[in-house]
């Protein structure tokens, strides 16, 4: 069963930094993450997602590596690596993986401007009970230092 935890930063450095430090725990085998994003909503009130993978690169990467394998094919490497990475990039702006992005920026539409919210798909851990109760009242705690936002 996974877990997705929402949290509140004033700002977007502090969001990372706590998304790094979550990175850092799931190289030690200590948590296993679905996804980590963060949203940040401006002045204007736009909301940006900052996510770990950028599918429309990667899309791109891979496609033009198929591309130009397949153009091979044909005597035409080039052109292959070309058209395989606009598809490539195509397929990758238009796929979603991990926490769905429209639910995070309807989610972070609630948060004030300048601000920010870290996004985690917790899917296992491996901590025992004390350690993930005092990592939940840690996450708790940042929660709770933040200043309450009007209704």
């Amino acid at each position: 069963m996974s877990d997705l935890v929402v949290i509140a930063f004033p700002t977007e450095a502090k969001a990372e930094e706590v998304r790094q430090k979550l990175l850092k725990m799931q190289k030690e085998y200590l948590i296993e993450l679905g996804d980590a994003a963060i949203a940040v909503k401006d002045a204007q009130g736009n909301i940006k997602l900052n996510q770990l993978v950028n599918t429309t690169k990667a899309g791109a990467v891979g496609g033009t590596f198929w591309g130009a394998l397949i153009g091979l094919i044909f005597l035409m490497p080039l052109a292959g690596a070309a058209l395989g990475a606009a598809s490539g990039a195509l397929a990758g702006a238009l796929s979603d993986v991990g926490i769905n992005d429209k639910f995070m920026k309807d989610t972070a539409a609630a948060i004030q401007p300048g601000t920010a919210a870290l996004f985690v798909l917790v899917l296992k851990t491996s901590l025992d009970h004390t350690k993930e109760a005092a990592l939940q009242a840690a996450l708790a705690g940042v929660q709770a230092a933040l200043p309450a936002s009007p209704a």
